[in-house]
Formats: C-alpha cells, sequence, structure tokens
C-alpha cells in the first residue's frame, strides 16, 4: 500500500508544509505550477535549481482506479492528496539525509537537478543508463550540454 494512501489531508496543505520546510533549509526562488495534467515545484537551493514533477492521471486512468461503487472524481482527489504527502515525505528525507551529513545536496537532490536546457539529470541520463543495463557493457556515459548534438 502506498504511503498516506488514505489521508485526508488536502494536497495544498502538504504542498504549504513542503515550502516552509524549503524555506526553513535556505533554499529561494520557490515555485510551484498546479495543471489539470500535474504539479511541479521548483526551487533554488546550494546554487543549483531543482524541480520535483508530479503528473496526475487523466480521466481513463482514474477510472480504472475506481471500484464499482466509487467516484471518480473522490478516487483523484485521493490520488493528489496521497501524492501531496508523499512528495513531503521525500523531500523531509533528503533534507534530513543531508542535515545529517549521509548525503551532500548534490547526491540527494542530484536526480532533480535542472540543467541549462531545463531538462533534469534524470532526462539525461535515463537512457544511456538504460542501454547500459539492456547490453550488459559498461559505457562511457556521454552527456551532451545544451546546444549540442
Amino acid at each position: 500500500m502506498a504511503y498516506a494512501a488514505n489521508t485526508d489531508v488536502p494536497f495544498e496543505r502538504s504542498i504549504s508544509e513542503i515550502i516552509v520546510l524549503l524555506k526553513k533549509a535556505g533554499a529561494d526562488q520557490i515555485a510551484q505550477i498546479d495543471t489539470r495534467q500535474g504539479f511541479e515545484l521548483r526551487f533554488t537551493m546550494a546554487d543549483r535549481m531543482v524541480r520535483f514533477r508530479v503528473l496526475f492521471p487523466d480521466a481513463a486512468a482514474i477510472q480504472k482506479m475506481c471500484g464499482p461503487r466509487q467516484d471518480p472524481s473522490r478516487v483523484g482527489e485521493q490520488w493528489r492528496r496521497q501524492r501531496g504527502r508523499a512528495l513531503l515525505l521525500v523531500i523531509k528525507a533528503k533534507l534530513e539525509s543531508i542535515e545529517s551529513q549521509v548525503e551532500t545536496f548534490e547526491q540527494a537532490f542530484l536526480a532533480n537537478v535542472v540543467m541549462a536546457d531545463g531538462a533534469t539529470l534524470y532526462d539525461r541520463v535515463k537512457e544511456p543508463i538504460a542501454l547500459e543495463y539492456e547490453s550488459g557493457k559498461p559505457t562511457m556515459l556521454m552527456l551532451e550540454g545544451p546546444g549540442r548534438g
């Protein structure tokens, strides 16, 4: 079962708690973008821009999640609430890891660091990593910068 699967904490409250947590940790340029398709949280910390993106399920996906007597709008809202709590947990754990010197900032947030072209580091390395696992052969990880390739 997913973390906080039955939470009744509104999504907006979870995001508010995240923002307070980030400010206490020294983040600035905090932005939240909420659309029908998903939610993004962006902030700058340790001279790096960081982005978390949570995509929301579309109506068809929500319908598949529903039981025979469930209201799709309630199921979709519960999904959002759960993801809000999970995002809070993830960010809180990363900040605690940094504070406890288990990891550096970059180790904790590496996948979510935004590069000059708007891609996250994860966006850049996911395909080369998958190819290496598929082939079973080590490869030199070549990251193309903005304007190259």
